[in-house]
């Protein structure tokens, strides 16, 4: 399936939600590509999951702001990859560093550039222990087993609703 159904696609399940988040965050290495960073080099090129490129494109062609939250500790390549992959000035917010905090101070940062409350945003990653840890901040968080593909958008945004509308029946009470 070539990017373009994979949007096509993409913007069909994004049509099925009424409630939708203002920003959704994605990890980078074993996420939107498969591979860690750190085990290559800049000179080669890189791909991303087949779905990958269709999503982000219906994300942005909805007007649903993608950053990224990555605990790379090559952050030179992965910059150089997402150059090469001609994605990156689509990410509003790019926290990309080495940290033990299991993306917590990332989603400080991102929350600090842009304002988006953590319960207005979903993260797409394939680390449990990050999933849980920003879970906890109350970010709609799905772990993806080989990437993100249509499924795992299916899955976020699906679950993203029932939080969303279980928070808004919490304030009404």
């Amino acid at each position: 399936m070539g990017d373009e159904m994979v949007k096509e696609e993409a913007l069909q399940i994004i049509g099925m939600f009424q409630v939708l988040p203002k920003l959704v965050v994605f990890d980078l290495d074993y996420t939107l590509w498969p591979f860690y960073c750190e085990c290559l080099s800049k000179r080669e090129m890189p791909s991303l999951y087949p779905h990958a490129k269709g999503i982000l494109y219906a994300l942005k062609d909805k007007g649903i702001d993608i950053a990224i939250a990555s605990r790379s500790p090559t952050v030179d390549i992965a910059k150089t990859f997402l150059d090469k992959l001609n994605i990156k000035s689509m990410f509003i917010a790019q926290e990309i560093f080495s940290s033990w905090t299991h993306k917590t101070d990332h989603f400080q940062r991102i929350h600090s550039r842009t304002g988006v409350p953590f319960d207005s945003m979903l993260f797409f990653d394939d680390e449990d222990r990050n999933i849980q840890a920003v879970s906890k901040m109350g970010v709609t968080s799905i772990l993806v087993e080989d990437g993100v593909n249509l499924e795992a958008l299916r899955e976020g945004l699906s679950r993203f609703s029932q939080n969303w509308n279980a928070s808004e029946k919490n304030k009404q009470k």
